[in-house]
């Protein structure tokens, strides 16, 4: 990928089939300016297709990535050089289960985190509640996408034997239980804003700081 750090560029496959449908549910969530971090960035991919995506009709956003590993932020890096993003902070090193995090300068509108909490310890889940009460201002959003268990809703086959891999891979790991993962948020002063169906049997969910 030639010497200018592209090299670094990792891909995710479910990135390129999920990112324009997670684009389309937060089109209406952005407001026109402010700060957007993403916890857990991984390749880098989403944050770099949503900063393309509506870098033009909302300019007055600030995309800020994170991730616990250095590959990981290398590899946002790289994405945002390959694709000419307009310049933005260094991807920051966030781990939710820590109990402290760097100072971002200003508080988020909208804090995003993709696939995540169903490979972690529950303890990062509450460190995102603890840390998204603790950096949103009022009326901004946490919105999580991922796979979740639902009381009323049937599980599919699919989810159950991921489910089941996860465990076996880590005990620790899992996928969650939107009921549970609300009740977290609401202790956390984070109402339900928004719940979506996606495809592949994944959800995204929104809390609103209340």
């Amino acid at each position: 990928m030639g010497d200018d750090g592209d090299d670094a560029r990792l891909c995710f496959p479910a990135t390129e089939r999920n990112r324009e449908a997670i684009g389309t549910v937060l089109e209406p969530l952005l407001p026109a300016a402010g700060l957007v971090l993403e916890l857990a960035s991984g390749s880098g991919e989403h944050l770099c297709y949503l900063q393309q995506r509506f870098g033009p009709s909302r300019p007055g956003l600030r995309w800020l990535g994170s991730d616990p590993d250095p590959l990981h932020r290398a590899s946002l890096a790289a994405w945002a050089r390959h694709l000419n993003l307009p310049a933005r902070a260094a991807p920051l090193a966030l781990d939710a289960c820590a109990g402290n995090w760097p100072d971002l300068g200003e508080p988020p509108v909208l804090m995003l985190c993709i696939n995540m909490i169903h490979i972690a310890p529950w303890g990062a889940t509450e460190g995102l509640m603890r840390h998204g009460e603790r950096l949103l201002g009022p009326g901004g959003l946490l919105v999580l996408y991922g796979p979740f268990l639902e009381a009323a809703v049937p599980t599919s086959p699919s989810n159950l034997a991921f489910d089941a891999s996860l465990r076996s891979r880590d005990r620790r790991w899992g996928l969650r239980s939107l009921e549970q993962v609300t009740s977290l948020a609401q202790r956390h002063h984070l109402v339900p804003a928004g719940r979506w169906p996606m495809a592949a049997h994944n959800l995204t969910v929104a809390y609103r700081r209340g």
